[in-house]
């Protein structure tokens, strides 16, 4: 529930009918204020169409709003700021609905959206490594906060299961033998598989021309080759699998959508580019060249749709991937969660399929937005780049080994489950071994998960053990430990969190009240996460949430509260500040441990 919501739209018609030639678009959101209980900031961007001074235009909208029965005083402050402090009433009143609504007050969105979300996407053969964490766990959290607001999402995990080096690994495969391979695949050394191959194409002319048969009866569709092929696509969604439960994400195997999958399209791809005309021969290459790209000589920069030998470029693929989306799955938006070096790469993806006509209807509006789309006709289907920077080391450099390799992503996860169990051990050393063990893993594997997706998902961040695990500071160890603490307040009462949702909350203290307009703050923060498609934000409001909490414990006392009302009214705000955040670590991808 958007606790000022009936203000802000009491200021609109305020605003209609002060000043009817402009509105349009302005800012009339309310948002969290150090000096009052929300700000409105309408009143600057109205100013500059009516050519007013924005203070003078907020004391003039004040003048003629009524709002007794919401807010307790309405002041101009600043530079034209509304500064809006509500009546306790009002805030009690909406606690209680939040408390008894099923989505914590988080609004469904008004015109659902068919989402497919292309993340993860890591390579057959190959294992995964801490260069995958980011697009799984930013495309998990995307994935999850769309399902959550209402829009039907279609995850597709883009692998790379097709091109010239499967020609290498399935002689190296048949070198082996079925069984040999399949042993060795399936200890999860895929690494070591693949690097065998390497150095067999690398050190024999022999083992090369085998390799390129190999290929040229792939792509020609040979039962034989096609049948090899599988046997590694199968094993190593085997491991993808492993890693994905053990990181406790959504992919699954059904979810496995390979650039083999797209091959039947791309000569459909590159006929239907012809017809348009927009097919360009360049030094024997076919290309699209697009308005608006250039290279450092300033020069037109082609779009590769198929090469000068004939042979297929990942931008045929990709353009390949647009279609399938739009037509066959109805996608009316794409989120594309790849690294920030792809930026132009993507951009001009999305030029050329606009520019044939295949971002078009059957799509609505995006991003996913609470208001409905314009009843005018329907918009155009959308490709978001969803980019993101590195995880580097302590060195500042790409987060590597102590062998210099990519860290593989698997052993990342396991060394954060130990450092949690030796934790809690220290931490609690009454919890059983079970429970220490499925505690560590929530624990460890929310800690990567939080230390990823806290940071600005643009931004590069360090990879820092100690910082990530610590149960102080913007953490999800603290998180958890809020969470954890609230429901040890009610072990410790024999109160079940249910029967204190009926208590009336009352807010007789400054930290009630600080905490209470915090928690009717999620569905704000929830839709800026997601409209910004920055799982960062809604981290941020979190752990302020958890701040704020502490306080709360600290500075009112609830179990020995001075009257049985104040008790169940405390009680019913922790189990609200409890369910808000939970339900906001799923949508993160992070479990809320009971006891830790």
């Amino acid at each position: 529930m958007n606790v000022s919501g009936v203000v802000v739209e009491r200021i609109n018609a305020v605003v209609a009918r002060l000043y009817p030639d402009a509105v349009g678009d302005l800012d009339s959101a309310a948002r969290p204020s150090d000096r009052a209980d929300a700000q409105i900031n309408i009143a600057l961007g109205l100013a500059n169409k009516v050519g007013k001074k924005p203070r003078d235009v907020a004391q003039h909208i004040i003048e003629q709003l009524d709002v007794r029965d919401v807010c307790t005083k309405v002041e101009v402050a600043g530079p034209g700021f509304l500064n809006l402090t509500f009546a306790d009433p009002h805030l009690t009143a909406a606690l209680g609905a939040v408390s008894r609504d099923q989505s914590l007050g988080v609004q469904q969105a008004a015109s659902p959206q068919h989402v497919v979300i292309d993340y993860s996407a890591p390579n057959v053969a190959k294992e995964m490594h801490v260069g995958h964490l980011r697009s799984t766990v930013i495309g998990d959290a995307l994935v999850r906060m769309c399902e959550r607001v209402g829009h039907r999402v279609d995850r597709e995990n883009h692998i790379g299961d097709w091109g010239t080096p499967f020609g290498m690994l399935i002689e190296h495969l048949v070198d082996l033998g079925e069984v040999g391979a399949a042993r060795e695949l399936s200890v999860g050394d895929l690494d070591g598989f693949y690097k065998q191959a390497r150095e067999k194409f690398d050190g024999s002319e022999s083992f090369q021309q085998r390799a390129r048969a190999r290929v040229v009866a792939l792509q020609g569709g040979d039962a034989e080759t096609l049948r090899l092929w599988g046997l590694l696509v199968a094993e190593s969604a085997r491991y993808f699998a492993t890693v994905y439960e053990k990181l406790g994400v959504k992919l699954t195997n059904d979810d496995l959508r390979g650039e083999s999958a797209y091959n039947p399209l791309l000569a459909e791809v590159v006929e239907r580019l012809k017809a348009l005309s927009l097919l360009t021969v360049d030094d024997g290459a076919e290309v699209v060249f697009v308005d608006g790209f250039t290279n450092r000589d300033n020069e037109p920069l082609p779009l590769i749709i198929r090469k000068k030998d004939g042979g297929y470029n990942y931008a045929t693929s990709d353009l390949a991937c647009v279609i399938d989306r739009v037509e066959r799955i109805g996608a009316t938006l794409m989120l594309y969660v790849v690294g920030a070096p792809q930026a132009q790469h993507l951009s001009m993806i999305e030029a050329v399929a606009t520019k044939a006509g295949w971002l078009n209807p059957p799509a609505r509006k995006a991003p996913p937005a609470r208001k409905a789309p314009p009843a005018h006709g329907a918009s155009p289907a959308r490709m978001v780049h969803v980019a993101f920077g590195s995880v580097l080391g302590s060195d500042r450099k790409m987060l590597k080994s102590r062998a210099g390799e990519a860290v593989k992503l698997i052993e990342l996860l396991d060394e954060a489950v130990e450092r949690a169990d030796a934790s809690i051990a220290q931490k609690n050393p009454e919890l059983s071994v079970d429970e220490r063990r499925k505690v560590a893993r929530m624990i460890g594997i929310g800690a990567v998960k939080y230390a990823d997706l806290a940071n600005d998902r643009i931004k590069d961040y360090v990879f820092d053990w100690e910082r990530m695990l610590s149960f102080d500071g913007n953490t999800a160890p603290y998180l958890q430990y809020a969470h954890a603490r609230i429901c040890s307040i009610f072990r410790r009462a024999g109160v079940s969190r249910e029967s204190a949702r009926a208590a009336q909350i009352t807010l007789a203290h400054a930290n009630e009240r600080s905490l209470a307009l915090w928690l009717l703050n999620y569905d704000s923060a929830v839709w800026d996460a997601l409209e910004r498609y920055s799982p960062h934000r809604l981290c941020t409001y979190l752990y302020e949430l958890a701040t704020r909490y502490t306080a709360f414990y600290e500075h009112c006392p609830v179990l020995k509260a001075e009257s049985d009302a104040i008790r169940d009214s405390r009680l019913a705000l922790c189990d609200l500040t409890a369910r808000v955040l939970s339900d906001g670590l799923m949508m993160l991808g992070i479990e809320s441990p009971e006891q830790m």
